[in-house]
């Protein structure tokens, strides 16, 4: 490698490190809701979170059929279904942060629409929430984590790198992977609990 690509690499790093960064605290502080927004806005809104489980569940799908088309060494099939993972992934980014930003939190095992939950239902919700938060934090540390690998995969893979992209895939793939899996798992658990 030439000192003018390894300096062009460099630069490439920082930007993916970077605009990783930006993303991950762009999702805190909206989630935080620090930024004000309108009282009113859509009801769409409220159809997002199925739509991220559908984001997320076609991601895992795509991901599964790409490592598929590598292994059956279909290049241009592999590169399609990555590429479309990716831009489902990142609408799923943008429709997760609009999300988050209008709906209030719901926590596991709030009491249902009438207010009532029996001694049955509250022992299994009890029984299950560890499970759940277990799913859930992992879910959350490892989509930060992946989002720089995965950025770097991308990079490596396009610019034909694939030395490089084998070695780093090898990792991004399975962690991104499970970060789309339990994405749909999170919405399922979760999903009862919607208070609207």
């Amino acid at each position: 490698m030439s000192v003018l690509n390894a300096s062009n690499e460099k630069t490439i790093k920082l930007i993916i490190y970077g605009t990783s960064f930006v993303i991950c605290m762009a999702v805190v502080v909206l989630q935080q809701k620090l930024i004000p927004h309108a009282d009113t806005f859509p009801n769409f809104i409220y159809h997002l979170p199925a739509l991220n489980a559908f984001l997320n569940g076609t991601c895992s799908v795509l991901l599964i059929f790409s490592l598929l088309a590598i292994k059956m060494k279909k290049v241009n099939i592999h590169k399609k279904l990555n590429l479309t993972a990716f831009v489902l992934s990142a609408l799923f980014l943008v429709s997760y942060v609009t999300a988050h930003y209008f709906i209030p939190d719901t926590k596991y095992g709030d009491l249902d629409h009438d207010g009532i939950m029996s001694a049955a239902e509250s022992a299994a919700v009890s029984g299950i929430k560890p499970v759940y938060l277990i799913i859930l934090l992992s879910h959350i540390f490892l989509a930060v984590v992946v989002l720089p690998m995965v950025l770097l995969s991308f990079y490596y893979g396009l610019t034909n790198q694939v030395a490089k992209h084998k070695k780093l895939t090898r990792f991004s793939y399975p962690i991104w992977l499970y970060v789309t899996i339990t994405g749909v798992v999170v919405y399922l658990m979760i999903s009862p609990y919607y208070n609207y």
